[in-house]
């Protein structure tokens, strides 16, 4: 029976993350838990169970009394993520572009293939297919705890991501960006892999500070 449940929770908290990552749920509104249990067919306790990992992730926020929140995006947040995400992922980059076997190579293509799909045609995976392409990029170096910290930064950053290409123009050169990431990284180039995935995630900052009014 714990099985079941804790395969449900995992469900629900995908597809509520998901409503957070799009906007779907308001920043200013408690999550109404009645209505959101309704709405996915399930009992409050794996839902709670959901929201409960959902703000271990940083994405909503409890009040006493009042339930949860979804945490609100600001400059603030989005400079500190994105300096986390550059002090260690160009370096975990590299170091996986000379580790990967064939087979996490081939993995690697076959996350940025669906990442394309779905900027065509599925736009609200796109955050999480990002995410799938960037952690593909990451996983060979064999470095577990920096893994773990890279994941747990590409999760708070995919608001920010969706965010980020919401603008015209912007999915075309981060499709650009990747294709020339991926291609020198399949090469074991690992100078050049680390300083492009510099420069893609300093440029995705770069843009939100603009769009956040920092």
């Amino acid at each position: 029976m714990s099985i079941v449940v804790r395969t449900l929770s995992e469900q629900i908290f995908s597809i509520v993350r998901e409503q957070i990552v799009t906007g779907q749920l308001p920043v200013d509104q408690a999550i109404r838990q009645d209505a959101l249990a309704n709405e996915l067919g399930v009992s409050k306790i794996p839902l709670r169970e959901a929201l409960a990992r959902l703000e271990q992730e940083g994405l909503l926020v409890s009040q006493a009394n009042r339930g949860f929140f979804v945490r609100p995006m600001s400059a603030e947040e989005a400079e500190e993520i994105f300096a986390l995400r550059l002090s260690i992922e160009p370096a975990a980059v590299a170091a996986a572009a000379l580790a990967a076997t064939e087979q996490q190579q081939k993995i690697a293509s076959e996350t940025l293939a669906a990442l394309d799909q779905a900027a065509t045609a599925q736009l609200d995976e796109v955050a999480a297919r990002n995410r799938d392409f960037h952690m593909a990029l990451v996983r060979p170096s064999g470095k577990l705890l920096t893994t773990q910290l890279i994941e747990r930064l590409q999760v708070l950053s995919e608001r920010y991501v969706y965010k980020h290409l919401e603008p015209a123009g912007r999915e075309d050169r981060a499709h650009l960006e990747h294709d020339i990431l991926i291609s020198v990284w399949l090469a074991r180039d690992a100078k050049r892999a680390k300083a492009l995935a510099a420069a893609h995630i300093s440029g995705t900052l770069a843009d939100l500070r603009r769009q956040l009014g920092r």
